[in-house]
């Protein structure tokens, strides 16, 4: 039977300059008892002004800095915190890690999840789903969500005065969602929720690629400023919600396959976004891209600072590029969704012929 299509997406986005001085009042409709679920620089970042917004409010409030990992041990401790002082709501504030762990919390215990993202790295905020470990660190499961969370709150104060780094490494994640949907959408494939891809869904990830070609460089000047700017506003945006959106209502290809298939290499330490802008290129030259499109989204990652050579990403000999290229196209992964599906030796050559083109521009 043929895919019903749907959309999913948060309930409420809000996002802007000292928001978390506005938690309490956009986020008190949740409850009385809060868990805020922190990383140790997302609670410098955030506690002051989240304190703030409560004023002469008797919530309770209970801060936690986690563990470091959204693993399962650290998943149940809260769930006990949770059950022990009769949370109403359970809000994230910090990077991946500690939003993951937020999200399977407040799933567990059945409560409302709020995000505060303290890095515009990822789209992990906006997605119904978290990266679950085992207590030894290594993977267990992908855990997916029948709903998205219930409201995602950015400060771009905080982003502002994060690591400008984090933001090029989130405008990497991003790069890869209008192309992954637009190769997703051409074989009918299944959204990254399982359900059929939509319009809107698309018409999201086209204007996260315009928004980043338009206003990428304008946000990193004002980030190493550590100032808000209208440019950095959307680039937030386009990190956060354009593109957690999204994929979530199209899906991934061979960029995020080309991620999944360096971790295979152990211990590299290139962001997960910066691979996947690379992984960007390695698609375009699958698909066959014409010069024009392919120079266009290379320049692009150029004037931002993202990778268009393997060197930059650590990657020093063929045998990593074959190995990639086999980790790569394991059943599963969702490099098949390309049309005409791809084989090792393809993306092998293809991702040999990218890096050659990126030395062409770089020496």
């Amino acid at each position: 039977m043929k895919l019903l299509r749907a959309m999913r997406e948060p309930l409420k986005y809000v996002q802007g300059k000292d928001a978390t001085l506005q938690f309490h009042n956009e986020m008190g409709y949740m409850g009385h008892r809060w868990l805020f679920i922190c990383s140790r620089s997302g609670h410098s970042a955030c506690h002051d002004n989240i304190e703030a917004s409560f004023g002469d409010s008797e919530n309770y409030r209970r801060y936690e800095i986690f563990g470091g990992m959204s693993n399962n041990g650290e998943i149940a401790k809260m769930q006990a915190i949770v059950k022990d002082d009769k949370i109403d709501a359970v809000v994230a504030v910090g990077g991946g890690s500690a939003v993951d762990t937020a999200k399977a919390t407040a799933y567990y215990t059945g409560k409302r999840v709020v995000i505060i993202p303290t890095v515009a790295a990822t789209d992990a905020p906006c997605t119904g789903l978290s990266v679950i470990y085992n207590d030894d660190g290594s993977f267990d499961k992908y855990l997916f969500y029948p709903t998205n969370p219930d409201a995602v709150m950015v400060d771009s104060t905080v982003i502002a005065n994060a690591p400008t780094r984090f933001l090029v490494a989130g405008m990497g994640d991003a790069l890869g969602t209008f192309f992954e949907g637009r190769a997703s959408i051409r074989t009918e494939s299944p959204s990254l929720e399982g359900t059929g891809i939509t319009r809107a869904g698309m018409a999201l990830a086209e204007l996260c690629y315009k928004t980043l070609r338009d206003y990428g460089s304008q946000a990193i000047a004002a980030c190493n400023a550590n100032v808000v700017t209208p440019a950095l506003d959307a680039i937030i945006e386009a990190n956060v919600y354009l593109s957690g959106v999204g994929a979530d209502n199209v899906n991934c290809a061979a960029a995020h396959s080309f991620y999944n298939g360096l971790t295979a290499l152990g211990g590299h330490s290139a962001p997960h976004g910066c691979c996947v802008a690379f992984g960007t290129l390695v698609q375009l030259t699958l698909e066959g891209a014409t010069k024009e499109e392919f120079e266009d989204v290379q320049s692009f990652c150029l004037e931002v600072g993202l990778p268009v050579t393997l060197a930059e990403l650590g990657v020093t000999n063929n045998d990593q590029v074959r190995t990639i290229a086999e980790n790569a196209c394991v059943p599963g992964e969702t490099i098949h969704n390309l049309a005409g599906d791809v084989t090792p030796d393809e993306l092998y050559a293809a991702i040999l012929a990218t890096d050659a083109l990126g030395r062409s521009v770089t020496k």
